[in-house]
């Protein structure tokens, strides 16, 4: 009988292909990160030079003289990590009264908040926009934070990891008298913890990116986030000076991926632990 060797015909055929797909998707990051270490006029000559010959910082100095960047960097910070920990904290404890109490109109509760899922964020904008600016959170980060701690997108995928956990564990623990904040911090939260990270990463880059909701309320460069500070530079300096555009990007895009390296071990281990259960 013959066997395939390890680099058989069809393993080299899917190895080229996938090169090529990692290739075309790194040009865009390498294009931005090239771009943001030469001069303009170096980039007009040659537009699609990837990597500069004589690499230079003089756009980064030129953000950090044009932005209060710092300041920028952890008002995008503090956004991404507040509305992380609140959806999780949130998403967390409505899906365990969801799946595990019995109260009146609970199906039809659920239903209520699924079902916000499919209704545009331009329905709910305005409402949203006239009540935080009620509260006197115009133009401010918070003001942004607080429409957005709450996610039925969260509260399904745990209500769904939730009901994967044998219910006879909950029932031994209630029998036991233990109470509820014990059965989520000893039994679900350890179950689930494959799912409540990839959630809060998602949620995190979500929030990172978020562009739309911030723009109509942060208007002094002080509260700017990333994106808010990128579209500055595409717009008021007419498009021309998009090395320092380039600059900035690699900036929004490499604090998450830093991130991710601090983290990959965790994250890794978590997914890893839970494949071996």
């Amino acid at each position: 009988m013959q066997t395939r060797g390890k680099w058989s015909a069809s393993n080299v055929i899917w190895t080229i292909v996938f090169i090529l797909i990692v290739i075309i998707w790194l040009m865009p990051i390498l294009f931005a990160l090239g771009t943001s270490l030469r001069r303009l006029p170096d980039v007009y000559d040659n537009v699609l030079a990837f990597i500069p010959l004589q690499p230079v910082f003089d756009n980064y100095i030129k953000l950090m003289d044009r932005l209060p960047l710092l300041r920028i960097v952890m008002n995008t910070f503090t956004i991404a990590t507040t509305v992380t920990v609140a959806k999780l904290v949130i998403s967390f404890l409505a899906a365990y009264a969801f799946v595990y109490f019995d109260f009146r109109a609970k199906k039809s509760s659920y239903f209520l908040f699924i079902s916000s899922i499919f209704i545009p964020f331009t329905v709910t904008m305005i409402p949203n926009y006239l009540m935080i600016n009620r509260m006197g959170l115009g133009d401010n980060i918070f003001g942004v934070v607080f429409p957005l701690v709450a996610d039925a997108t969260g509260i399904l995928l745990m209500n769904q990891a939730m009901r994967n956990i044998p219910y006879s564990l909950i029932e031994v623990a209630k029998l036991d008298n233990i109470s509820d904040w014990r059965i989520m911090k000893d039994i679900i939260v350890p179950l689930i913890r494959p799912q409540l990270t990839s959630t809060g990463i998602w949620f995190f880059i979500n929030s990172w990116n978020e562009f739309v909701w911030p723009s109509l309320f942060l208007k002094t460069e002080e509260n700017f986030t990333l994106p808010l500070a990128l579209q500055l530079f595409m717009s008021a300096e007419g498009g021309t000076d998009f090395t320092v555009a380039m600059a900035i990007s690699v900036i929004t895009m490499s604090i998450p991926l830093l991130l991710y390296l601090v983290f990959q071990k965790y994250i890794i281990g978590t997914f890893t632990s839970a494949g071996i259960k």
